[in-house]
């Protein structure tokens, strides 16, 4: 895993140092991304938070919170001094709220994106895509 490359085996981490989103967070949400679309797999070892920490430029506990937050949602075996696994992890129940909650973000975010100037048919080309490659 590199943040400044990437290859077919190294999936990219990016991280906006600028962004209002917390460091930790971003790790959590690129790390998620790549889990749920296969880029990480189950058996496939992540970097030690020190190691991830130095190629991030972030310091190592930021890493640390990312993984231990990844854990407790079921993706990563955490091993110290050898990284963090990730697992095979069974698709969670649907809670009562999360459609609720997706529709409101989801509104919320092609708000904004329509606000910046993108097109319907920019955003209705992406949803498209995204949805297939979800359902491969």
């Amino acid at each position: 895993m590199n943040a400044e490359h990437k290859s077919e085996t190294d999936p990219t981490l990016k991280i906006d140092h600028s962004s209002t989103v917390p460091v930790y967070r971003q790790v959590v949400d690129n790390l998620r991304s790549m889990l749920v679309e296969g880029a990480l797999k189950p058996g496939d070892t992540l970097p030690t938070v020190r190691e991830l920490g130095l190629e991030l430029g972030v310091h190592f506990n930021t890493v640390a919170e990312a993984y231990r937050l990844l854990a407790s949602e079921g993706w990563l075996d955490l091993r110290r001094r050898r990284g963090a696994v990730v697992l095979e992890r069974a698709a969670p129940r649907q809670q009562p709220e999360a459609e609720a909650r997706f529709n409101r973000s989801l509104r919320q975010l092609i708000a904004q994106v329509r606000a910046e100037g993108l097109s319907v048919r920019a955003i209705t080309h992406e949803l498209e895509r995204l949805t297939r490659e979800l359902s491969i």
